[in-house]
């Protein structure tokens, strides 16, 4: 069986980055993504706050891009492989066990991110997938001239909501606190638009239907009214949790809320483990973000791995 120089679990922009740094430093790489290369930011219509793109670009473009540069530089992608644990073995040598196989890598490099946080009120798991969605970009075409709504009005929720608004007939959109915490520039242009309506300080109660999604019940929370509201649509923005239950069995300390703990270096509390991106504790999660932790980490397992080889 093969060592990596370097094992990168998640192939969002982070994992991406830190995959041409290491590459292009000749450090043998592999990429591990449980889905498509790409993560959150491949299912996003327009990025527009990434340098270089005046115009923006489209998400999975992007990433795409970035796929194709590290393959370029010889990284190794593994898709479609789940990680179910990390070990490491010594200071020298760390096993990353998938749902297919073995690898062994000196060290690892945890971008594993975030997945969608479910609200869990009555009918969003029963209608998931028959109207309740967690990506407009992917399911919006399917909503031309029907009536939705977005739940949360957050970056995500008025990003896929515009995405929204180029196919369906009206968007409404429902958010929990009494203000919008989306962007500026991202406000002014929803609310400009004339097929949005929004419902701030209210609280999805629950999603009906038979065999889909037929309408919604919100409630105020200054007064507790409920209006019920008909949708064919129902697309949650209502936060994300990170994915760490692979190192739950490790020494890498997480927060209170599950984010992997870093320092400067995106070192974790484990010698030859690094973690960037969103599963990270931090104030923004972007993707210019996470490409410089990806940058970051990239170089600080470069220098482990030159300081330890006498080890390997």
């Amino acid at each position: 069986m093969n060592t990596y120089d370097v094992i990168i679990i998640g192939g969002g922009a982070g994992g991406l980055t830190a995959g041409i740094y290491t590459s292009r430093e000749m450090l043998s790489t592999l990429l591990i993504e449980k889905n498509i290369v790409g993560g959150l930011a491949a299912e996003t219509e327009l990025i527009e706050n990434y340098p270089g793109f005046p115009e923006g670009i489209n998400g999975m473009d992007l990433m795409d891009k970035m796929k194709d540069q590290a393959q370029n530089f010889g990284v190794e992608i593994a898709e479609f492989e789940e990680v179910e644990s990390i070990k490491p073995v010594n200071e020298s040598e760390i096993i990353v066990r998938t749902v297919k196989d073995e690898y062994r890598a000196h060290s690892v490099i945890v971008a594993s991110g975030t997945v969608p946080k479910f609200l869990n009120v009555p009918g969003e798991k029963e209608f998931l997938g028959k109207g309740v969605s967690y990506c407009a970009t992917c399911d919006g075409p399917l909503y031309k001239d029907k009536q939705v709504a977005v739940i949360g009005c957050g970056n995500s929720g008025l990003q896929e909501g515009e995405s929204l608004l180029k196919h369906a007939r009206e968007v409404t959109f429902i958010e929990f606190l009494p203000n919008m915490t989306a962007s500026k520039i991202l406000q002014q242009r929803v609310k400009k638009n004339k097929k949005a309506n929004f419902f701030l300080n209210h609280a999805l109660v629950r999603i009906d239907g038979d065999k889909f999604v037929e309408s919604i019940t919100v409630k105020n929370r200054d007064n507790g009214k409920k209006k019920k509201l008909e949708v064919s649509g129902v697309f949650m923005y209502t936060g994300f949790l990170p994915v760490t239950d692979f190192i739950e069995k490790t020494e890498v300390k997480l927060d209170k809320k599950g984010y992997i703990k870093t320092n400067d270096k995106m070192e974790t509390s484990v010698p030859g483990i690094y973690a960037i991106g969103d599963i990270v504790h931090k104030v923004l999660r972007q993707v210019v973000t996470a490409s410089a932790d990806g940058a970051i980490a990239a170089f600080s397992a470069e220098k482990w791995v030159e300081e330890n080889k006498e080890n390997f």
